[in-house]
């Protein structure tokens, strides 16, 4: 009875946690269409109020769950609070850039970025981290190379928004991994928003001084949209973290393509944006990396891993 209540407990985890990176990547997926409707409003007010409600809707969050002793203790820690500060650039720089692609016509593009990011990932699992890649991933890294060119000299200019979009999102991931469990998700966006905080602030004077703010200017709707942009960026970030916990890590690089196929559904059958012959045979490639990739990826999760030799007793 143990062992069956055990598995039974196990599955519903499994089952909760895929429900979650589902509807984390789902909402993510559809995001653009949240931003577009934002207009006129500029991405860089968007960002600047989006880092701003996010802090704020963090702030809300620590309260109810008590959870500012947590933050402060990592505030404690300088290793800690330094690591939060970059992967707060990072995001910023990914926040600001995907603002840009969506409010300018260029979701595909930005969507083309969060395809090739696992394989950013794994360029960034040998350069930086001296991980051995297997013969598959070198193949899959290859390709993705190839996409690129054949859409640089197809398409006549070189895809910086996908380009920046998947290094700033990879660094990202990749500083998450170093910080590890020691900051929680709440803690953690609370922080990254935190040290954007001025920044925003001088994008909204700026922005208030030259081109006029249109927060409350443009009609109730569009004030409660913009103003949800807080709890919109904080939701999917929380449905990812407690997904992540309760899956592999393979069922979570299967579950991140849900959101750039549904950001190029978005670009291409909602927003009708261009997508001329060099630019399907670019991403066609792409994807073909991607399949390769996936593959390789669940024959070596599913592959027996030898059982661990017991560690010497000092």
């Amino acid at each position: 009875m143990t062992t069956l209540s055990a598995t039974g407990s196990s599955e519903r985890e499994r089952a909760l946690g895929t429900g979650y990176g589902f509807s984390a990547y789902l909402l993510w997926g559809v995001l653009p269409l949240y931003f577009v409707f934002l207009a006129p409003t500029g991405p860089w007010e968007v960002v600047a109020w989006r880092v701003l409600l996010s802090l704020v809707f963090c702030a809300i969050l620590l309260t109810v769950a008590r959870g500012w002793g947590r933050m402060i203790a990592v505030l404690r820690n300088p290793r800690l609070a330094l690591w939060t500060a970059i992967a707060g650039v990072l995001i910023y720089v990914n926040w600001q850039t995907f603002l840009i692609a969506t409010l300018t016509g260029h979701v595909v593009e930005s969507s083309l970025g969060y395809f090739i990011n696992p394989i950013t990932t794994v360029v960034l699992a040998v350069l930086v981290l001296h991980e051995r890649l297997r013969p598959a991933q070198w193949a899959a890294v290859g390709i993705a190379a190839a996409a690129v060119v054949v859409i640089v000299v197809g398409y006549g200019s070189v895809p910086w928004i996908a380009l920046i979009l998947s290094t700033s999102f990879g660094l990202y991931g990749l500083v998450k991994n170093r910080i590890g469990g020691a900051v929680d998700a709440v803690s953690g966006l609370a922080l990254e928003t935190m040290w954007l905080a001025p920044v925003a602030v001088v994008q909204l004077v700026v922005f208030a001084a030259t081109a006029g703010l249109t927060y409350g200017t443009v009609s109730t709707l569009h004030t409660v949209m913009l103003s949800l942009a807080g709890v919109a960026t904080a939701v999917p970030l929380l449905l990812f973290a407690a997904g992540a916990r309760r899956i592999s890590l393979t069922a979570v690089g299967l579950l991140q393509f849900i959101a750039p196929i549904l950001q190029f559904l978005v670009g291409v059958v909602v927003l009708h944006e261009p997508m001329p012959l060099e630019r399907w045979i670019g991403f066609g490639i792409v994807w073909v990396a991607l399949v390769v990739l996936s593959v390789d990826m669940i024959r070596h999760a599913r592959r027996p891993r030898p059982a661990l030799e017991p560690e010497p007793v000092a």
